[in-house]
């Protein structure tokens, strides 16, 4: 399976930004499952998905010394995953504006053909 980030129009990849941002050794551990989901596509080990709305779903991950995060992502065809937004989670449930930001960074990328 391939993995792409979402690109804005400008060129920025805001899910590489995040994770970027995270400590060193999180950081190493999300890029590893990313891999994961590369080599094994939707049966990757230590990996969570789970449908949120329509054709938006999530990857839920555990990361040393974030704890729960989360990826939300689409299917752009077959075997291409588009990684759209991610987060630490701190409540319960996704919160909306995750969610909405998710779902216009895929719209976006519909319309633009990505």
């Amino acid at each position: 399976m391939e993995v792409l980030f979402y690109q804005t129009a400008h060129g920025r990849a805001p899910v590489k930004t995040e994770l970027d941002a995270l400590p060193k050794k999180a950081q190493a551990h999300a890029y590893e499952l990313l891999d994961g989901i590369e080599t094994y596509g939707l049966n990757a080990p230590r990996v969570i998905f789970r449908q949120i709305r329509g054709k938006l779903w999530e990857i839920k991950i555990k990361l040393p010394g974030v704890g729960d995060y989360r990826i939300f992502y689409c299917m752009i065809q077959k075997d291409t995953m588009l990684l759209l937004n991610a987060f630490s989670k701190k409540t319960q449930k996704a919160p909306k504006q995750h969610i909405e930001v998710a779902l216009k960074r895929m719209a976006d990328a519909m319309e633009r053909g990505m």
